[in-house]
């Protein structure tokens, strides 16, 4: 099969634009020249790409099916290149991380915001996805870096830096809760307890804490996102236990948070990477700002 990186380039840009025209000018080409890489692509795959007359061009569903596939691979790609490039004109290029996603909203932000002041060519690609997911990417070498919940006892990652998160109680404004002297595990156990997912770090680590203090608890509902645990709480239907960083608490106005006062109930934060692989020098350098930002926090 023939295939060059013109060709597939031409047809991102096409089907992206909707215009043989646009797509030329953007890859500053002659619509002929760019008619004929088109052509090229469809005979070597022997699929016909696009449905077009003199008013039109349209994705025919095998395009529509290569077109996720393809546009990746050009713009990892142009990733790859700009970063090799990088070294003579200064640090650019993307960095790829998978983060839970509580760091994805509440860390990463502001580590991105401020990492490119300094070097404004990174650009960033992230997945917030569950605990359990975090490692099976970076093991998967799908991305560069990974930020996971709880303990990584995955032995094909390198762990690169730890901060501890606090495990908070969730409530409405008018619980009993609030006129507590103190939260502990005994008191969290008389009420309807909103428990996360079993695949978040988040579960494991409520679980693990409750069992440290002699309890089994009992979800009276499960959910997996935590904004949906904080609309489960301001409907009434029962308390939640999430970390202090989670910024979906401070979406319901009525709903508050306090620390639960027992050992156990802290999540371990970890920064990864692929064990026994070096970093882009890009990647390196956002791996040391994020230890930088921990260790001045």
């Amino acid at each position: 099969m023939d295939l060059n990186l013109r060709q597939i380039r031409a047809f991102v840009a096409v089907a992206r634009l909707g215009s043989f025209t646009r797509a030329a000018a953007l890859l500053h080409v002659a619509q002929p020249t760019l008619t004929v890489q088109i052509r090229k692509l469809e005979e070597a795959l022997r699929v016909r790409l696009f449905d077009r007359n003199s008013r039109s061009v349209a994705l025919t569903q095998m395009g529509r099916d290569l077109l996720p596939v393809l546009g990746r691979l050009v713009q990892d790609l142009d990733g790859v290149i700009a970063e090799v490039r990088s070294h003579g004109a200064g640090y650019q290029g993307l960095i790829k991380i998978a983060a839970l996603p509580t760091a994805a909203a509440a860390l990463l932000p502001k580590a991105i915001a401020s990492f490119r002041i300094a070097h404004p060519g990174a650009n960033f690609r992230i997945r917030d996805v569950i605990a359990r997911r975090v490692l099976t990417l970076v093991e998967a070498e799908e991305v560069d870096i990974g930020v996971t919940g709880g303990p990584t006892n995955a032995i094909d990652v390198d762990v690169l830096l730890t901060i501890e998160d606090r495990m908070h109680v969730v409530f409405p404004q008018a619980h009993a809760l609030a006129e507590a002297q103190l939260v502990t595990p005994d008191l969290l156990m008389r009420y309807p307890l909103i428990m996360m997912d079993p695949d978040t770090s988040v579960r494991a680590v409520v679980e693990a804490g409750f069992h440290a203090a002699g309890l089994i608890p009992r979800p009276a509902v499960e959910v997996t996102y935590m904004m949906t645990a904080v609309g489960m709480v301001q409907a009434g239907l029962g308390i939640a236990i999430l970390p202090s960083s989670a910024k979906e608490i401070d979406a319901y106005p009525m709903i508050r948070s306090r620390m639960i006062e027992a050992a156990g109930f802290e999540r371990q934060i970890s920064l990864v990477k692929k064990g026994g692989r070096t970093l882009s020098p890009l990647s390196a350098l956002f791996v040391g700002h994020l230890r930088e930002m921990a260790e001045n926090k």
